[in-house]
């Protein structure tokens, strides 16, 4: 999720502001005390705490600042995740982590880009949006320890079912170079009966290598298993009123897709209205419209590509399941049969759908016409 937030903060107020350009060799600071003063620009080893604690210390006498001013930084969120975020709160600075994708560049064909140039844009940033700066850029929620944890399962799982959709294919394709096709019931040692166009047998070097596939899909198949009773048993083990066990009491709406919900952040990114829970999710209209000229550029694919997959799986099964409620009518009822227009619609369903998901796990309130299980 993206935040925003405000600050309260006087313009009187002594306060360092650094900006960390991170790097996996370097770490570029930039520091400076406010509008109007030059900004120091200087590095320390990535990783590199105890190096960053004195460079912070020497900063702020460089300044003038008092021994117990204020320490503010930032740094656009990337390959080091959230730790460093962790451990500069735990120093006393008071840090935010900035979507990458929200800073505003030139406009030029080609641009100077270099990592003391960004630090030198980013700090600049910071000062602006500390002292009340609207829509500067986007902040990143950052999540608990045990939240972000908590989202390699599911994580796991959808990379597990990519991997194998992958070798699936590979073996198609083998097969298919030969004029045969991949059996749809499959035995121990199958390949050694499938036949080419001619009705001869594979060569044993594609024998061997689809034996070889086979043998790691199979260890797919038992970590996916594996993957899968983990979350049923998290599901199983939460409180009676959690979010995971309202989730599956919806028709429709199994162990997996409510475990991809919470871990991607449906309850942890404490959304305060619709709109931003809409913004994690993406699927928004893109219009262009200037001058003379308008025209709609069709539906934009930013936003959480994990959460978007589980939310299009949901909406049409939700279409199915759940014919009393007024989403699913109202999809029926713009979009009727029309194979097209259907794959368009299910796109707003899902929309729909994730916001009505939201406001039920977070103030209780069941989706209209919804149906239940015992």
């Amino acid at each position: 999720m993206i935040a925003t937030t405000r600050s309260a903060s006087s313009v009187s107020e002594p306060t360092l502001f650094v900006a960390l350009e991170l790097s996996k060799q370097v770490w570029k600071l930039a520091l400076t005390s406010g509008f109007g003063v030059a900004p120091w620009v200087t590095s320390v080893p990535s990783g590199g705490m105890v190096a960053l604690r004195r460079v912070l210390a020497r900063g702020g006498r460089r300044f003038g600042l008092p021994a117990r001013a204020r320490v503010v930084s930032c740094y656009e969120a990337g390959r080091d995740g959230f730790w460093i975020h962790r451990a500069l709160t735990a120093e006393g600075v008071e840090n935010r982590v900035v979507d990458s994708a929200s800073i505003e560049v030139s406009r030029r064909a080609r641009r100077a880009k270099t990592d003391r140039l960004d630090a030198l844009k980013l700090v600049a940033m910071l000062v602006r949006v500390w002292y009340g700066e609207q829509r500067v850029w986007r902040e990143v929620r950052v999540p608990t320890v045990a939240d972000e944890a908590a989202r390699h399962v599911s994580r796991e799982r959808s990379g597990l079912l990519q991997e194998r959709t992958r070798m699936m294919n590979q073996m198609r394709g083998w097969l298919a170079t030969y004029g045969a096709t991949l059996p749809r019931r499959r035995p121990a040692a199958w390949w050694t009966t499938v036949r080419d166009w001619a009705g001869a047998a594979l060569p044993a070097a594609v024998q061997a290598r689809v034996a070889r596939t086979e043998a790691r899909l199979t260890v797919l198949g038992e970590q996916l298993t594996a993957l899968e009773a983990q979350q049923r048993a998290a599901i199983a083990a939460a409180a009676p009123a959690s979010a995971g066990q309202r989730l599956v009491q919806l028709k429709g709406l199994a162990t997996t897709s409510a475990s991809v919900l919470l871990d991607e952040g449906l309850v942890w990114r404490a959304f305060r209205n619709r709109r931003q829970i809409g913004g994690l999710l993406g699927f928004a209209p893109t219009p262009y419209d200037s001058g003379e000229v308008t025209r709609e550029q069709g539906i934009s694919r930013a936003g959480n590509a994990r959460l978007q997959a589980t939310m299009i799986q949901l909406a049409w099964s939700w279409v199915r399941w759940q014919p009393l409620s007024p989403i699913t009518q109202w999809f029926h009822a713009h979009f009727g049969p029309g194979k097209r227009g259907r794959k368009i619609g299910i796109v707003a369903v899902a929309r729909k759908l994730l916001i009505a998901l939201w406001r039920y796990v977070t103030d209780r309130i069941v989706p209209a016409g919804a149906i239940l299980r015992a």
